[in-house]
């Protein structure tokens, strides 16, 4: 913190005397067991089940991964700074204020759930600090920041020994700004997300400036039962901090320095309190708090981190009852507005008609929230999707367990059974985000993790930070009219010579196309392909590769599908160009609307 009072200076300090205390506590004990080698160690130190964890996973991760944090070696996948980029959005400065607005000092804190604020005790010592106190996101460089109220009369707890504090934040900013374009960092319960010399990342907004990240050169040096200790760069503001592993898990909340006993004014290693202690408190209090504030907590504490790849190990849910989906409507053919702008399903081959899944009343179209699909049978893996996005209105909601759809037979869906201990993914067909607008957010969520709405991805290509995977943000984002709306269809091309892995045809490729507004009123319907042919020589082994996607003809995915997409064709850019089959996107600058 910064601009500090006093009084709370005071608690600072003593935050870091104690720290002190037990850093030479544990070089004492640390003395001690090298001079008695039979005596056992009385310090927790990475055992073979913390090591054998961390392992696991990382399991599925590229290959220099494991190198990094078992072999030193420096080198880390590209995709890392990305995860880096993504992981900081959830991380804010903490204004401190007194009455009457004036401000005392700064912090750092991180959501841990869509509208939780995590950060230190002494930032937010009391309900009433917390009650005229605020969170600014998007404190950067060139970046107009967003400033949330904080409210403690949703949600407040925290505790001094531990250091941390737990309070609500409320959905919009002082511009209308919602809070959960922000996401959060999930917090994962089990020890042992790191070892003793591996690296920490310390995302913080030091002397509270514009957001910063330590990332090298800063190692975990010791485990105690209730903090780390490890070497990195941080100053007074940045109290409050996540510390991450090299995967981006959140293993720590920064909270002092341990200062140099011999050099005032420096310092010798840092301390951060263990997230599974934290949440051991939460639980342990949790109790006493009202249905409404337990609701806020819902699975805060996570059995495995959700975007980890090991989330496609989980047990599936159970199915939902035929009754949840009675007057589901799904995806709306006049999204886009009515006359020429209705974009109906397509049409499907008479063979392709004759393959469908249907349910017990004939259809074969499956509607969910905001979105629909259409299963093949052969196949076990959707014919197609299609989603309506309002990009005004998405929210995120956490990832939930993979689920049958009860309205077809499970034999026409493909479960976890080809998704164990190989490098396949759960590939959403319908973007998790996509449908989750709107009043049944968590709905829409739940629905986009049902086994019809999966195709099996390579773990390379489906968690790559990637073009194919940002094209919808890019249309919403970049086609000029007030709506920012759109229907996109997605699914993959179903051929003959496709590898055959635990009886089930594996796709080499997949399709969409998106469909908007233009600023001048009219449709453009744009088509996109990318294969993952290279990575399916082995899937059960890491195969380095690379892939690109291609914007090509509407009338080319017709081919390549059987699917009739109608006039669709008459608003495709591409279709105007004859010696045009498609072009090479790299960027986004290279679409063509």
């Amino acid at each position: 913190m910064t601009l500090l009072s006093r009084e709370e200076r005071t608690s600072q300090q003593t935050q870091e005397q104690s720290a002190l205390n037990r850093y030479l506590k544990r070089m004492s004990i640390r003395e001690q067991h090298l001079m008695d080698l039979q005596t056992k160690t009385p310090f927790e130190v990475d055992t073979p089940e913390r090591v054998a964890f961390r392992k696991n996973l990382i399991q599925r991760e590229y290959s220099i991964s494991k190198e990094q944090i078992f072999l030193e070696n420096d080198i880390m996948p590209f995709k890392y700074l990305a995860k880096g980029t993504e992981a900081g959005k959830s991380v804010c400065r903490v204004v401190i204020r007194e009455e009457g607005g004036g401000i005392l000092g700064y912090g750092s804190g991180f959501l841990v759930t869509p509208n939780l604020l995590l950060t230190n005790n002494h930032v937010l010592e009391s309900f009433e600090t917390a009650s005229i106190s605020s969170a600014q996101f998007d404190y950067e460089e060139d970046i107009q920041f967003q400033e949330f109220r904080l409210a403690p009369d949703v949600f407040f707890m925290t505790d001094a020994q531990l250091d941390f504090t737990l309070v609500a934040v409320q959905e919009q900013s002082t511009t209308g700004k919602h809070i959960g374009d922000y996401g959060y960092l999930p917090l994962v319960k089990q020890t042992g997300k790191i070892l003793i010399g591996e690296y920490v990342s310390v995302i913080q907004h030091p002397n509270g400036e514009p957001k910063a990240v330590v990332l090298r050169e800063n190692k975990l040096i010791d485990v105690l039962d209730h903090y780390i200790h490890y070497t990195a760069d941080t100053y007074f503001g940045s109290s409050g901090s996540p510390v991450f592993n090299d995967n981006w898990m959140v293993v720590g909340l920064h909270h002092a320095g341990v200062p140099d006993p011999n050099h005032p004014g420096k310092y010798i290693a840092n301390e951060g309190v263990r997230i599974s202690r934290i949440l051991e408190y939460i639980e342990r209090e949790s109790g006493g708090l009202r249905i409404e504030q337990k609701n806020l907590l819902d699975h805060i504490a996570t059995s495995i981190a959700p975007n980890h790849p090991l989330e496609n190990d989980l047990e599936e849910a159970a199915p939902f009852s035929l009754e949840r989906f009675e007057g589901f409507t799904g995806y709306d053919p006049a999204f886009l507005g009515d006359g020429q702008k209705v974009v109906p399903h397509p049409k499907l081959r008479s063979d392709l008609a004759n393959d469908v899944a249907k349910q017990s009343n004939g259809e074969y179209i499956l509607p969910y929230t905001h979105f629909s699909i259409v299963m093949s049978k052969s196949r076990r893996l959707a014919y197609y999707t299609v989603v309506n996005i309002d990009g005004k209105q998405l929210r995120d909601q956490r990832r939930v367990n993979w689920r049958f759809d009860p309205r077809i037979d499970q034999r026409y869906q493909c479960g976890n059974e080809l998704y164990k201990n190989n490098n396949l993914d759960k590939g959403h067909l319908v973007r998790r985000r996509d449908p989750i607008w709107g009043n049944n957010t968590q709905q829409a969520n739940e629905d986009t993790f049902h086994f019809t709405n999966c195709s099996p991805q390579h773990k390379d290509f489906n968690q790559s930070q990637n073009l194919w995977l940002g094209l919808e943000d890019y249309l919403l984002n970049h086609v000029q009219n007030n709506k920012q709306e759109a229907s996109v269809f997605t699914g993959p091309v179903f051929r003959e010579n496709d590898i055959v892995y635990r009886g089930v045809k594996i796709p080499e490729e997949f399709w969409k196309v998106a469909v908007v507004v233009k600023d001048d009123g009219e449709l453009s319907a744009t088509a996109y392909l990318v294969s993952q042919k290279q990575f399916m020589n082995d899937l059960e082994a890491n195969v380095p590769g690379a892939f690109k996607t291609f914007q090509v003809k509407v009338s080319l995915i017709e081919g390549l599908t059987g699917l009739d997409f109608g006039s669709l064709r008459n608003y495709d850019p591409l279709e105007r160009i004859e010696s045009t089959i498609g072009h090479l996107i790299e960027n986004e600058q290279d679409i063509r609307l």
